[in-house]
C-alpha cells in the first residue's frame, strides 16, 4: 500500500447493489459491477464489499443498532440474511472485473473462511470495527502478510493498542493502517469527532503507516466532513456508496452518490495542491515578491565624499536589491566614496 496515491478513497458498496439491481432490472452481480464502474469513473481508488454469512456473524435475536426509520429491519440476523447470497464465486468475478477497469477490489471478511478465499483477490485486508476484539480473526488475517486497514468505531485506546499488539505478535513487519469512525447510523455532524484522527496519530504514529476516516454522516453539498478529515491527516477516506440516495433501505440514506464522490475527489485534489510543501526553499512564485518586500541598507541623510557612515545615517528600506541588513556591521564606520543623497540604496562599491 505504500506505493498507492494518497488520499485513498474507498467506496463502500456493501450490499447496496441488491436495491440497485431492482431499480435497474438487472442481476445483483451486474448491479455490483455497475457500482464498481461508477466508483471508478468518479474517482474512487477502491470498491469495497463485505463477505459474511448471517448464521456465522450474528445470533438470531440480535437487535438492530441503526435508525429503523430509515432501515426498518428489526434484527441484525434478518438484515444480514437478506443480503448474504454472494460468496466466493461472486467475489472472484467482482475482483477480476475490478482488475479489468483498474480499481482496487476489497471485501471485509467476517469469518475465517472468508479470510482464506479473499486472500488471492485483494492487495490488503480491511477489518471491521466490530471485529477489533475478534482476536482469532485478527490473527488469521495477520498470517496472510498483507497490509491491514483496521477500523476503530466505538473503541477505546486500550482496545486499539491490544488489536495492534495481537497483529504484530503474529507478524511484526506487517503494515497496519487505522481508521477513525463513529458507530452511529447516520452520524450527526457534531458527533463526527474529527479531532480523534490527530489524537490517534499522536498516540500511534510510530506503529501505524497511515491514518484515515470512515464516514457515516449524511453527505452534504460540499462533502465538508470528509474533506476536513483529510486536512486532519486522514490519508484514507472511506464512505458508503450508492447510485440512488433516495432509496429507503440499507445504507443508501447516508451514502454518497456519484455527484458526492465527484465533489469529494475534486475537493481532495484541490487540498493536495494547497498542502503541497517545499520544505527546503521558497517557491518560484515568491521570488519577485521576496526581493521587493525585503529590505536593503539605505541612506537616511545626505552624505559627502569621505564622510564616515554612522548607524544613525542609515535606515532599512525596501526593496532588497543591494546591501542587505545582515551586512550592517560591514557598513558602519566605513567611508563613503563620493557624494550621495538621502534615500540612496547603498552598494559595496560606494564604500571605501
Amino acid at each position: 500500500m505504500t506505493q498507492i496515491k494518497l488520499p485513498y478513497i474507498i467506496a463502500e458498496i456493501w450490499v447496496n447493489y441488491y436495491d440497485i439491481a431492482k431499480e435497474e432490472n438487472i442481476s445483483p452481480l451486474e448491479a455490483a459491477k455497475l457500482m464498481i464502474k461508477k466508483a471508478k469513473e468518479w474517482g474512487a481508488n477502491s470498491a469495497k464489499f463485505q463477505s459474511y454469512k448471517a448464521d456465522k456473524i450474528v445470533s438470531k435475536d440480535s437487535p438492530a443498532y441503526w435508525d429503523t426509520n430509515c432501515e426498518s429491519t428489526k434484527t441484525q440476523h434478518e438484515l444480514f440474511q437478506k443480503f448474504d447470497t454472494f460468496w466466493e464465486d461472486e467475489y472472484i468475478e467482482l475482483s477480476n472485473y475490478s482488475q479489468e477497469i483498474w480499481i482496487d477490489f476489497l471485501s471485509t471478511p467476517f469469518d475465517l473462511e472468508a479470510v482464506d478465499f479473499l486472500n488471492p483477490l485483494m492487495k490488503y485486508y480491511k477489518i471491521a470495527s466490530a471485529d477489533i476484539t475478534n482476536y482469532p480473526l485478527l490473527k488469521k488475517v495477520a498470517t496472510k502478510n498483507k497490509p491491514i486497514i483496521l477500523s476503530t468505531w466505538a473503541s477505546n485506546i486500550w482496545e486499539i493498542e491490544k488489536a495492534i499488539s495481537i497483529i504484530k505478535d503474529i507478524n511484526n513487519s506487517i503494515e497496519i493502517h487505522i481508521l477513525h469512525c463513529v458507530l452511529s447510523y447516520p452520524t450527526k455532524n457534531e458527533n463526527a469527532n474529527l479531532k480523534r484522527i490527530t489524537h490517534l496519530k499522536n498516540i500511534f504514529n510510530s506503529q501505524i503507516e497511515w491514518f484515515g476516516y470512515s464516514d457515516h454522516t449524511l453527505p452534504s453539498k460540499w462533502m465538508a466532513i470528509c474533506t476536513w478529515a483529510y486536512m486532519l491527516w486522514a490519508n484514507i477516506i472511506e464512505k458508503h456508496f450508492t447510485l440512488n440516495k433516495t432509496l429507503p433501505w440499507n445504507d443508501h440514506y447516508h451514502a454518497m452518490d456519484v455527484s458526492d464522490l465527484k465533489v469529494l475527489k475534486n475537493n481532495l485534489d484541490i487540498v493536495v495542491e494547497w498542502l503541497s510543501v517545499n520544505e527546503i526553499n521558497y517557491q518560484e512564485c515568491e521570488k519577485i515578491p521576496r526581493a521587493q518586500a525585503r529590505r536593503s541598507i539605505v541612506l537616511n541623510k545626505d552624505l559627502k565624499a569621505r564622510d564616515i557612515i554612522k548607524e544613525e545615517d542609515i535606515i532599512m528600506k525596501r526593496p532588497w536589491t543591494w546591501i542587505w541588513p545582515e551586512y550592517l556591521d560591514l557598513i558602519v564606520w566605513r567611508k563613503i566614496n563620493k557624494d550621495y543623497n538621502e534615500d540612496t540604496i547603498l552598494q559595496f562599491n560606494y564604500i571605501v
